[in-house]
């Protein structure tokens, strides 16, 4: 046996406890249950284990009273009676190292390719607080992404956390698998929230494919997974991130989505018996959301790692007022549209740049830069004001200058915004002054 192997059995047997708390279940439902003997113990959001008939299920406590504890099942709950043993397994964690790089796991830690997966040396909680808002480090520096519209018109800056709005099938899994392989990190973390299970397998092997999965952590939870499991893989994705974190590293968090780890929320919470006020989602979703929002961005200044973060929304029928988007745009350093109507033209990444914003502006990007960055915004907004009128044939060259030099940069300009970076930023501005007609520094 190697040495990282006894260490690992080492670890883990000095990590077993030689006795646990028992409860039976009193009372059983549809996915949740009474238990009595675990209200003295147990805390809320502890993990217990419920030995049924159809197998061993996980669940969550919800809610605690003298006449006992409420737990949710990880499932269904059928094959569970009243009688059954449910054991306490204490506060949900994760204990990540370096050996989950280039792996895909499930929100628990286990590997989903079948082979061994090493635990790491500590045991992380899921939910931790962010660091300290006193001491936390400014923005960095401008990322090389390999897209071009980000390395230009709206930069990535280590730290930063930008949100990503798009409706399905407008090429939002594509456009993070490309952040995944070209944005400068260390380490990237990837959460697959409630995907289907056929597109996990495809994400991974064409989409992300081998090198930017060589420097992955990938944690999936399928959408035929129970609320709780779909929940869990986002915050087990910011464990493992803050994990590499604190070891000094510069980590890529990559989330897709926060609508489907909303929803995941929302079941859980109205099973508690929360109400729902927020169009249908409880009122703590919004702390739910706000609070995994912030433990991602700069680190503390006593370590040198930091979190730059992508979180993805899904917002139907491009409503960007709708309580999911509001409430993560709100906490966001930036968010970036993508648009059904530009994806059906065959432009991608379909990035609707006058509806996306990157605050890194314009601390990120020099006196020149800005100035570029500040004109295509102005020819891109004339035109699309004048669109309508332009394409009619109504417009008469020569009426309006503005419109003159929108009509004759918006192609060139439309281009750009589909075009890689393998040169990183400064080629892509000399790119950006070329198809604008200016001359760049």
């Amino acid at each position: 046996m190697s040495g990282r192997s006894l260490d690992t059995l080492a670890r883990d047997i000095s990590g077993m406890r030689t006795a646990r708390a028992v409860g039976r279940i009193a009372r059983a439902g549809h996915g949740t249950f009474h238990v009595d003997g675990l209200e003295r113990s147990a805390a809320l959001g502890d993990y217990v284990r419920i030995a049924s008939r159809n197998g061993t299920l996980r669940g969550e406590v919800v809610d605690i009273s003298d006449a006992g504890a409420m737990v949710l099942a990880d499932g269904s709950g059928d094959g569970a009676r009243v009688g059954d043993a449910v054991t306490l397994m204490g506060a949900p964690s994760v204990a990540p190292s370096d050996h989950w790089i280039g792996r895909v796991i499930d929100p628990y830690g286990n590997a989903l390719d079948g082979r061994g997966l090493a635990r790491g040396a500590d045991e992380r909680p899921l939910r931790t607080a962010p660091p300290n808002a006193t001491r936390r480090r400014a923005l960095g520096d401008k990322l090389a992404t390999g897209l071009a519209v980000f390395d230009t018109l709206l930069p990535i800056v280590r730290g930063q956390r930008l949100g990503v709005f798009s409706g399905s099938g407008v090429g939002k899994s594509t456009l993070l698998s490309q952040l995944a392989r070209g944005v400068e990190a260390d380490v990237a973390v990837i959460a697959l929230v409630g995907e289907r299970g056929r597109e996990v397998g495809e994400f991974v092997e064409r989409t992300l494919g081998q090198d930017g999965l060589a420097r992955s952590v990938v944690v999936a939870a399928t959408s035929d997974q129970p609320p709780l499991t779909r929940r869990r893989a986002l915050w087990t994705a910011m464990s493992v991130a803050e994990h590499f974190r604190d070891e000094g590293r510069h980590v890529l968090f990559l989330a897709d989505s926060v609508t489907r780890f909303a929803e995941a929320h929302r079941e859980i919470a109205l099973a508690s018996g929360e109400t729902a006020s927020l169009r249908g989602f409880p009122p703590s979703v919004a702390h739910l959301i706000m609070a995994l929002a912030e433990r991602a961005g700069p680190g503390d200044v006593a370590c040198q790692g930091d979190i730059t973060a992508i979180f993805t929304v899904l917002v139907a029928g491009s409503d960007m007022e709708e309580p999911i988007a509001d409430i993560l745009r709100g906490v966001l350093d930036g968010h970036v549209v993508l648009d059904r109507t530009i994806a059906e033209r065959g432009r991608f990444p379909a990035v609707d740049l006058l509806r996306s914003v990157s605050r890194s502006l314009p601390g990120a990007s020099s006196t020149a830069e800005n100035a570029l960055i500040q004109l295509a915004r102005k020819r891109l907004g004339t035109y699309a004001q004048s669109e309508m009128m332009i394409q009619a044939g109504l417009y008469t060259p020569g009426s309006d200058p503005a419109i003159d030099a929108a009509i004759k940069a918006w192609p060139a300009l439309d281009t750009f915004l589909s075009e890689p970076s393998p040169d990183g930023p400064s080629a892509a501005f000399a790119r950006l002054a070329q198809c604008l007609g200016e001359v760049f520094p």
